[in-house]
């Protein structure tokens, strides 16, 4: 006997396929949508935002590398003290083009020292010894219209006062601080004397050393204008990241 208004004994059974699939269907659906309610109403929110090298964005790290670690609220992340930001690729970037006057001119080698001692040709004597200079780096700047490579070495002392007490001994012993070469450019013979222009500015708590020559490194006892030209460019480029220091 059937009462009236409701599904006789194994109605459900009897669907069809589609009818099951159906009614599957919405009590998932109904089940997933309680489960976001509770999550809302609970402040949750399941999806995480992207971190670098996620394959799927928003899906919570799928990266092999380990995250950043964030800043404590109401704290931002120390910045680098001037001793830790004191290299060459820091103030002189290899992807940037340098120009000054008619000098153009591309990064070609760049190198870094804590031992000022350690870019001097003698290695056996200290030319600033108790003089507190404190780091050093090196770049080679080489033209680009012309066959010229300019070599910047900028030494930094402990204060302004330092620096100019240091001036006039790295004035005459310019010549004795290694020349930078281009990268695959080797250093001429021995007894081989390059013509060579050198400029030496003090910026600030720092000095920098520039010395041009010829790419052939052809020999001369005093350098033509294009050699003192380059020279006082590149000494200008030099002392621009240094200036307000």
């Amino acid at each position: 006997m059937t009462i009236q208004g409701e599904a006789p004994a194994g109605a459900a059974e009897d669907l069809p396929v589609t009818g099951h699939r159906a009614v599957g269907e919405r009590r998932r659906l109904a089940a997933l949508w309680s489960v976001v309610t509770v999550l809302a109403a609970g402040g949750v929110w399941v999806v995480s935002t992207p971190h670098p090298g996620d394959i799927l964005p928003g899906l919570g790290p799928t990266s092999s590398l380990p995250a950043t670690v964030a800043a404590a609220p109401g704290q931002v992340a120390k910045p680098l003290t001037e001793a830790q930001a004191f290299n060459s690729e820091r103030y002189f970037p290899a992807q940037r083009g340098y120009e000054y006057d008619q000098f153009k001119a591309r990064r070609t080698a760049a190198r870094d020292g804590g031992d000022c001692q350690g870019v001097q040709n003698d290695k056996s004597h200290n030319l600033l010894d108790k003089l507190d200079c404190q780091a050093w780096l090196g770049v080679a700047l080489t033209r680009n219209d012309q066959p010229v490579i300019t070599s910047i070495t900028v030494l930094r002392f402990a204060d302004t006062g330092a620096a100019a007490q240091a001036a006039q001994a790295v004035r005459d012993h310019a010549a004795e601080f290694e020349f930078t070469f281009p990268d695959g450019v080797v250093a001429p013979a021995a007894g081989i004397k390059p013509m060579t222009a050198i400029r030496v500015e003090t910026v600030g708590h720092h000095i920098t050393v520039i010395a041009a020559r010829y790419a052939d490194q052809r020999p001369g006892d005093h350098p033509d204008d294009l050699l003192t030209a380059s020279a006082r460019s590149a000494a200008a480029i030099a002392g621009q990241p240094f200036m307000w220091m």
